[in-house]
């Protein structure tokens, strides 16, 4: 678990510069590349200090810190590009500039980074170093799963940037069939790491990554915020959406009324 420490102490540091840019920019948007960022760096930090055989080290070095490199890139053009985060501008409305709070935000976020870097344990310490099916069947996963995010956000970015579309909501690809795509191949990212982790030491611990991230979705952080701020922005047109099209895992559309 020293790899662990390391992750939670780099993961702090990372916050609290991010805090000071929120604090100097009055935009907390950042805080989500930088946990993106954070697991792509938890995971090299895991795999580099690891103790297991070199090929699962190697296949979580790269897996997720593509991953983390392809989401965290994204979610910085949205921070340079964009104003902050109608989520965040929301809590700024109740918190105003109180930078006790803000802090407290912020290093939540990287006890976060810590959180799910736990599934890395495992795999880091997987002995077993021969090219199987479970590493076929991670890597199959992990492609879909990246290759339908990017296609989700891609789809929401290209829809948002059209004038025309301003205050409507996004029918368009897989928006069509879920209100949060995005966020449905983001979880399915994280079935990769039990197969990685299989036959190691704890590899239990690897299902903590689609468990939390599925919790935090669902209930937490995810949906529940995101919906908020869409029925705030977007009023009736989303409460249509929400009766006619599948929350999370993508389904056909239910006929309006």
């Amino acid at each position: 678990m020293k790899a662990w420490c390391v992750v939670l102490v780099v993961a702090i540091i990372a916050q609290v510069l991010a805090w000071a840019w929120q604090r100097r920019t009055g935009n907390a948007t950042l805080v989500d590349a930088v946990w993106a960022f954070g697991l792509g760096v938890a995971a090299l930090i895991m795999a580099w200090l690891g103790e297991g055989a070199t090929l699962p080290r190697l296949l979580l070095a790269t897996i997720a810190g593509l991953w983390s490199m392809r989401l965290g890139l994204h979610l910085v053009k949205r921070v340079l590009g964009e104003s902050e985060d109608g989520r965040y501008a929301y809590l700024r409305q109740h918190w105003g500039n109180d930078q006790r709070k803000w802090f407290g935000f912020f290093m939540a976020q990287a006890l976060l980074i810590a959180l799910f870097a736990l599934p890395f344990v495992p795999v880091a310490a997987n002995p077993e170093g021969d090219f199987g099916a479970t590493d076929v069947f991670a890597i199959a996963i992990w492609v879909i799963a990246v290759v339908g995010e990017w296609r989700a956000d891609a789809q929401l970015a290209a829809f948002r940037a059209n004038p025309a579309n301003r205050g409507q909501v996004c029918r368009v690809g897989w928006w069509r069939y879920s209100r949060h795509p995005n966020y449905f191949f983001e979880w399915v990212h994280w079935f990769a790491y039990p197969l990685l982790a299989w036959g190691a030491p704890m590899a239990w611990l690897a299902w903590l990554g689609p468990i939390l991230m599925y919790i935090f979705l669902r209930w937490l952080s995810g949906i529940p915020w995101t919906e908020a701020q869409s029925l705030r922005s977007r009023g009736d047109a989303y409460r249509e959406y929400q009766r006619t099209t599948s929350m999370l895992i993508p389904w056909f559309p239910r006929s309006p009324r």
